[in-house]
C-alpha cells in the first residue's frame, strides 16, 4: 500500500506555480468597488486676473489713490517725498481724512526688502485704510 504524497497527481506529476485565478478576481471586484464609489467633484478656485508688466508711476496711478514708493534701499516715499516707515501712519491719517474714499498703491522695487513692505502695509492699516493695491516697480 503505499501513501499518495501532498500535492502530488495520480501520474506522479507535482503542480508547480500558483493558481491566479481567486486574486485577480479580487483584485477585478476590488476596482468595480472603488470605481463605483468613488465620488466625482468638481473642483471650483478663484478667477485670477494678474496685471501686465508695466510698471504704474504716481501720476499713472490713478486719482483715487495715494501712491507708496518702496526703494531697494528700504526709502519710502509718499506723494514724491521721503518718509520714515514709523511715520506712514501718520501721514496715511492725514490724507485718509482729507479724502476717505482714497486708497492706498504700493509700489515696491523687485529688490526692496519683505520686511519694509510689511512695515508700510502695517502702518497703511494703523492709518484706517484698508483699501491697498500692490505693483511692482524697477
Amino acid at each position: 500500500m503505499r501513501l499518495k504524497r501532498h500535492g502530488s497527481t495520480e501520474h506522479g506529476e507535482s503542480s508547480h506555480g500558483i493558481d491566479l485565478a481567486p486574486m485577480l478576481d479580487f483584485v477585478l471586484n476590488l476596482l468595480i468597488f472603488f470605481i463605483i464609489t468613488a465620488v466625482f467633484v468638481k473642483e471650483f478656485g478663484l478667477q485670477v486676473s494678474r496685471p501686465g508688466g508695466q510698471v504704474q508711476t504716481s501720476a499713472a496711478a490713478g486719482e483715487g489713490s495715494t501712491a507708496i514708493r518702496i526703494l531697494p534701499g528700504g526709502e519710502v516715499f509718499i506723494d514724491e517725498r521721503i518718509v520714515d516707515v514709523r511715520a506712514v501712519s501718520a501721514n496715511i491719517e492725514r490724507i485718509h481724512a482729507v479724502t476717505p474714499s482714497k486708497g492706498v498703491l504700493i509700489i515696491a522695487d523687485q529688490e526692496s526688502a519683505t520686511g519694509v513692505l510689511i512695515q508700510v502695509v502695517d502702518q497703511i492699516h494703523l492709518g484706517g485704510v484698508y483699501d491697498i493695491t500692490f505693483a511692482t516697480g524697477r
